[in-house]
């Protein structure tokens, strides 16, 4: 367990980067070529491992980043690659065409448009669709995008994630063919499960209307996600699917994000479970459920920047036949400290059957092992430029 939250402490990046300027390509206006990035460092204590604790936590490099747009015309190219200590993948990488004012097309690795528009969480920790495969996924495919009066519409179809179904160095999570064990905190394998999953021709549809009102603007929507899973032993396709409701609303520095979720997986070699990896790792998770999210956050302005203050929370509900799979739960109280160049998160995450943030369970919806919430305090510092 240690080994793979290092793993994923050390592929992370808080969600800053998109909120403190990755607005969508269709914005740009004028030519040129910017080169931008980031380089962050992470504290993390858990009080669920004694040799971390026995420490007194530990402090690491936590990523380096390179960005890059270009623009010629109606022309341009967006992308994001990352370094970790153990590991490099790409984040996004595609090319775009304005066909006009309110239209574009994007061709590559893009953010798929599935949920709240932007995230639906305001911590370093992302919320529970993420770990899922839903919030701030990027696969590879085509997207077509437009924006006019406040309604805001997503075309997009993809063939394929940005990796093969084998490699598990991705930023977002993916469907996953392989081997994937589970221990118990003694050592003792529980769990052994062979997966030859891929995902394949996927559509997805968004729609959105922003109104503006005294004081900020509410943001709702909906979206449907349907594609296929092809299962290489079985030489066949299985269906999968998703849809949302989500609303993001902000008032005088205040901002209200709920999303509700269904999805479900079809793979034909598992009835109720499917694997998925995500940052150097792979895990299970209940093959259908649902997802809920409520978040609430304070933004206060100073002379120096801003500090935003947050409670994120999140509950997964699985649904499928065995009665022993539990609910996963996760909530993220913290602040992120905006100056300057740089940009602070300190957060203090309780997990409860939640993989990433608990010591014994390492999935998400499959059945519990214990029966109480684990906590960590974790504090990511980024520098932008």
């Amino acid at each position: 367990m240690m080994k793979k939250t290092t793993k994923f402490m050390l592929s992370m990046v808080a969600t800053a980067i998109a909120l403190s300027g990755t607005a969508h390509a269709a914005e740009q206006t004028e030519d040129g070529i910017k080169l931008g990035g980031a380089v962050r460092v992470n504290y993390a204590y858990r009080d669920y491992d004694q040799v971390n604790k026995d420490k007194g936590g530990d402090f690491y490099f936590d990523m380096a980043a390179i960005k890059f747009d270009g623009k010629h015309g109606d022309w341009g190219l967006s992308a994001e690659y990352r370094f970790t200590s153990g590991t490099d993948y790409i984040k996004y990488g595609y090319a775009y065409y304005d066909v006009n004012p309110d239209w574009q097309l994007q061709l590559g690795i893009n953010k798929v448009p599935f949920g709240n528009r932007d995230f639906i969480s305001n911590s370093y920790w992302f919320g529970i669709p993420y770990y899922l495969g839903f919030e701030d996924d990027h696969d590879t495919g085509i997207k077509a995008v437009y924006e006019k009066n406040g309604w805001h519409t997503d075309l997009a179809f993809y063939k394929s994630a940005e990796y093969g179904p084998s490699e598990n160095k991705r930023y977002s999570t993916d469907i996953y063919t392989g081997n994937i064990t589970i221990k118990d905190s003694e050592g003792n394998v529980v769990r052994s499960t062979d997966y030859a999953n891929e995902e394949t021709n996927q559509f997805n549809v968004r729609q959105t209307y922003t109104a503006e009102h005294e004081g900020g603007q509410t943001t709702i929507g909906a979206s449907l996600q349907y594609g296929q899973i092809y299962n290489s032993n079985l030489q066949e396709n299985g269906d999968r699917y998703a849809v949302a409701l989500h609303l993001d609303s902000s008032y005088n520095g205040w901002n209200l994000q709920l999303q509700a979720m269904q999805y479900e997986y079809d793979d034909k070699e598992h009835e109720n479970t499917i694997g998925v990896s995500v940052v150097s790792w792979q895990y299970e998770i209940a093959s259908k459920g649902q997802a809920y999210n409520l978040n609430l956050a304070k933004t206060i302005p100073t002379d120096w920047g801003s500090v935003k203050c947050y409670n994120d929370f999140g509950i997964m509900t699985p649904d499928v036949s065995d009665d022993e799979f539990d609910n996963s739960l996760q909530n993220v109280t913290g602040c992120a400290i905006s100056a300057g160049p740089t940009y602070t998160m300190v957060d203090f995450v309780m997990g409860k059957n939640m993989t990433f943030s608990t010591a014994n369970n390492d999935h998400v919806g499959l059945p519990e092992m214990g029966d109480s919430w684990d906590k960590r305090v974790n504090i990511n510092f980024g520098y932008y430029f």
